[in-house]
Parts: C-alpha cells; sequence; structure tokens
C-alpha cells in the first residue's frame, strides 16, 4: 500500500515525499480511511509509529483550504512539548496548502497566541488550559469547529485536565468528528471514550501498552541513589554508543541533582536539562539543540516523555522508575523511532521492585535483569535512605492490602496497649463505660425532701 491509495491531493502527496515517506505504517493504513469516511476512531498504537501523521494527513484533507476567520478543527494536546510538536508535523505536511494553524500553550503570556488567533486560523493545536484561558477572554469562536482531535488523553487525565475538557465539550459542536489517539489506553480512558465517541471505530495495530519492538529492554538492579548516579556516569563514559540519551527522573529536584552531577563529569555544553520549573524559551532551545544533535544528554522529567521526536536517540535511561506505569511505555519510546532501533535502560532500587512487576504486568513481558557491572562502585546505603524506602515499601504493599502492618504502621503505646487489655478482660481500672455512672459517693450529707 502507498500513499496514493488514500486518494488524498497533491499537495500532501507532494509534502510526504519530501519527508521521505514512501510506504504508510500500520496504523496509517488503518486509520486513514475511516476518518477520511467522516467516522469517529479510537486509535491505539505504540508511540513512534506514525500516529500523528495518521490523523493530521485526513484532516488536512477534510479541512482542504484557507476560510473564514475561525478553526474548523482542534486538535487537544496534554503538554506544550507535545504540542510544539504537533504543531511541527502540521507546518510540514501542509506547507504547500493555504491552510493557517496555531499552537497555544501556557508557560508564556497569551497576548501574542491571541494575535495570532485574530488573523484567521483554520487549525488550532492547543493544550487545554490555556484553550479555555483565550476562550473565556472572548477571543476564541468554537461554532465552526467540526473535527475534534485528544491525542494522549490518558495523560490529560494524569493531569487532570478532565473537568476543562468536559467544559470544552459544552461549548462546542456536538455534530463533529471525534479522533482520540493514545499508545496506551486504560480502563478510566475506556470509560471516557464512551462519552465522547460515538460508535467509534477502533484501530489498534498492536495491544496496547506493547513497547516498539525496535527498543531492546534491560534492568539494572541497584542499591541506592549514590550508586545509581555512578551507573549513570558509568555508562555514559562510551561517547560512541551512548550518542543521544534521555535520562528520565521522576522529580523536578531529581532532574536537577542529575544534571549538577553530570556536569561535573562532562562538557557543560553536552548536558541539558528540562522540566515544569524551566522556562518555555529555555525547554524549547534545549529540546531543539538535542534535536540539532548538538547536545548529547538530555535530563528530564515525564514532562518530556510524550513531547520528543527525535529519530537518532540512541538510549532512553530511567534513572528512576516512573509513578505512573504507563509512561514507561511512553518514555522509552523516545528511542527506536521511524523504525530505527534503540536501547532502554531501566535503574531499580528495592523499593521499585512492585512498580516493576506492574509494569511488566502491563506491558505483559519481563524486562531482563542484569546486575551491577563489575567496573562500577556499590556505596552502602546510608540509614536513612534504607528507612525511607522500607516506608515505601510498606506504603506500596499497604495500597495493594489495606490490612497490611509492615515496620513502620502505627503502633500503640505500652499504656494504651494496657489499658485496652483490661478493657476487654474486666481487670480494676478498666475505663467506665460511657453514658452510665456509678453509684453516688457518701458525702455524709442527707437529702432532703422536695
Amino acid at each position: 500500500m502507498t500513499f496514493e491509495d488514500f486518494k488524498l491531493n497533491r499537495q500532501l502527496l507532494d509534502a510526504v515525499a519530501d519527508l521521505g515517506f514512501e510506504m504508510p505504517t500500520e496504523i496509517q493504513q488503518k486509520g486513514i480511511p475511516p476518518i477520511l469516511a467522516g467516522q469517529d476512531v479510537l486509535g491505539i498504537a505504540q508511540t513512534g509509529t506514525g500516529k500523528t501523521a495518521a490523523y493530521l494527513l485526513p484532516l488536512l484533507m477534510k479541512v482542504k483550504y484557507a476560510q473564514g476567520e475561525n478553526p474548523r478543527a482542534l486538535i487537544l494536546a496534554p503538554t506544550r512539548e507535545l504540542a510544539i510538536q504537533i504543531e511541527e508535523s502540521l507546518r510540514q505536511l501542509a506547507k504547500n496548502t493555504d491552510l493557517r494553524h496555531a499552537v497555544i500553550y501556557g508557560g508564556v503570556g497569551p497576548k501574542t497566541q491571541i494575535e495570532t488567533i485574530r488573523k484567521g486560523v483554520d487549525i488550532l493545536i492547543a493544550t487545554p488550559g490555556r484553550f479555555m484561558d483565550i476562550y473565556l477572554k472572548g477571543e476564541l469562536v468554537t461554532k465552526h469547529l467540526k473535527t475534534l482531535v485528544l491525542d494522549e488523553a490518558d495523560k490529560m487525565m494524569d493531569m487532570g485536565f478532565m473537568p476543562q475538557i468536559r467544559r470544552m465539550l459544552e461549548i462546542i459542536p456536538t455534530k463533529r468528528q471525534n479522533l482520540l489517539f493514545s499508545a496506551t489506553f486504560p480502563e478510566k480512558v475506556e470509560r471516557f471514550s464512551g462519552e465522547f465517541l460515538e460508535f467509534p471505530v477502533r484501530v489498534e495495530v498492536t495491544a496496547q501498552a506493547t513497547p516498539a519492538q525496535t527498543v531492546s529492554q534491560v534492568l539494572y538492579e541497584v542499591p541506592n541513589l549514590k550508586t545509581k548516579a555512578h551507573l549513570l556516569e558509568w555508562l555514559l563514559q562510551d561517547r560512541e554508543k551512548f550518542n543521544r540519551v534521555i535520562v528520565f527522573t521522576r522529580t523536578r529536584q531529581s532532574a536537577d541533582n542529575i544534571f549538577r552531577f553530570l556536569s561535573r563529569k562532562m562538557s557543560e555544553d553536552q548536558i541539558r536539562v528540562i522540566h515544569a520549573n524551566k522556562g518555555q524559551n529555555t525547554r524549547i532551545n534545549s529540546m531543539d539543540a538535542f534535536k540539532e544533535g548538538n547536545v548529547r544528554v538530555l535530563v528530564s522529567t515525564d514532562v518530556a516523555a510524550r513531547g520528543i521526536d527525535v529519530t537518532m536517540v540512541s538510549h532512553v535511561i530511567n534513572f528512576d522508575v516512573p509513578l505512573i506505569y504507563e509512561d514507561y511505555v511512553h518514555r522509552i519510546g523516545r528511542t527506536g523511532r521511524a523504525n530505527q532501533t534503540g536501547e532502554a535502560i531501566t535503574f531499580m532500587t528495592r523499593a521499585e521492585n512492585i512498580p516493576v512487576e506492574k509494569i511488566e504486568k502491563l506491558i505483559r513481558m519481563p524486562i531482563p535483569r542484569l546486575p551491577v557491572p563489575e567496573g562500577v562502585e556499590v556505596f552502602p546505603t546510608p540509614f536513612e535512605e534504607e528507612q525511607d524506602m522500607a516506608r515505601e515499601v510498606d506504603l506500596q504493599k499497604r495500597r495493594e492490602n489495606p490490612d497490611f502492618k509492615g515496620a513502620f504502621h502505627e503502633k500503640k503505646s505500652p499504656k494504651a496497649q494496657q489499658a485496652v487489655s483490661g478493657k476487654t478482660s474486666g481487670k480494676k481500672g478498666t475505663p467506665k463505660a460511657a453514658g452510665k455512672k456509678g453509684p453516688p459517693k457518701r458525702t455524709g450529707k442527707k437529702f432532703k425532701a422536695s
């Protein structure tokens, strides 16, 4: 099958050829025809398999040409990085058309974005929060919207966007085409899709939450944070093999700490860090430098797990196991894109064992475990860190079983235990039951008759 078989117009076919795409991917083969036919589509496919083009090409074909001033198609994305990435793909595919598009997101002032919208927009890409901000200012007219796309709806739910999305569904036309695409499809998204999509065509080219087959996965069992840091340093010494690397962390503080640690070991111009506390221009410049190959290592929180589309990423390193299990699939999907091979490496302490087991269940395959290499010094675990890990394990087990009593469950004092013991056994000293009075005390005074 070729792109000619979709009966796309010549402008789109030329743009596809200029990008070097010869054969449509499986998600494109199965997703483009029903979208062109006007049906609601639920698309599930591995990250890096061409989901964005699967909905952009038929969307561009349906919108066709510039018309009016108000948007006729809306694409929602959970993060600024993903919104920018979609806009870049749209610009490349629509370069031979007169279609106007804009991307709006938070983190920067809305003035420039509002000015762009006032000039006229056919396709609008937005994060939910910024869309509602500009709409409530009276700068967005939604009555002409014919198509709504939700990209990575599961992430939107995890980020708390559902109230905003439901408000948006109330202010846009009910007669519209709905498209929902994601690499994972947990139960909560399935429930939402029931109220969002009307008789959708389900396009699932692989079982949901399946990692790309071009990505090999390994896991190192490490005892503590310090050993993790030195294992990371040891791996990155192989500059030829680890030539373009993304290091994912769980928190912004951890990302900054790793950045400072690696900056002392390697040239500062070879490493960047991005997370939600970084300014938008800083994040965009860091991403561009990484894409262009000017930066070798990018340290990031999950803010970038779904917004990086770089075809030549050699390795993804999970310095921390993600809290949201589905994010593992999106993280490792940053490598092995566009039929390139890649490697995903995960560091796991004993506190992260249960999350790893959940991830393995989600992806339906075990992740091969490796010991710490001989060249890496294994440091003793500080007492405080050992206690923190023990508490974390207890917390995880208690989530699975509320009756679980771990090493750090709340214990009663000896006096409280003695009081409880006396109460149950009827011994002297038992607290009086509430509402019952004991015999009257003798005071030597007689009661007078009333």
